[in-house]
């Protein structure tokens, strides 16, 4: 066998003990060469980090619909008609919002007096 064939085959086994290593790796080639890290499926910490993901995107999910509904609620009909309710009540009672008595009737009829 002369050189050149020898050095042909050391480069073909040196090139897959190479591309052995990258794929064990989780580095693919696309058809331009490009090489891309995908990681490793049995990877623990990848795993890991996956699930933690998971879990945060469950408890973002959990807290958006909590503020959904404190959005809709107090602008639904109800939620309205409850604070409409609620104020006739405490005209009723006699106070105004800032917690001052109304004048009644019969103090109105002295001012005019």
């Amino acid at each position: 066998m002369s050189g050149w064939a020898i050095v042909a085959i050391i480069a073909i086994v040196v090139w897959g003990i190479v591309q052995t290593a990258k794929a064990r790796a989780g580095i693919i080639s696309d058809e331009d060469g490009n090489e891309t890290y995908v990681g490793r499926p049995d990877d623990a910490n990848v795993r890991a980090e996956n699930e933690e993901m998971r879990r945060e995107m469950k408890q973002l999910r959990e807290r958006l619909q909590v503020l959904e509904r404190i959005a809709t609620d107090n602008n639904s009909l109800d939620a309205r008609e409850r604070a409409r309710i609620s104020a006739e009540i405490e005209a009723l009672r006699g106070t105004q919002d800032n917690g001052v008595p109304l004048p009644t009737s019969a103090s109105k009829k002295e001012q005019s007096q």
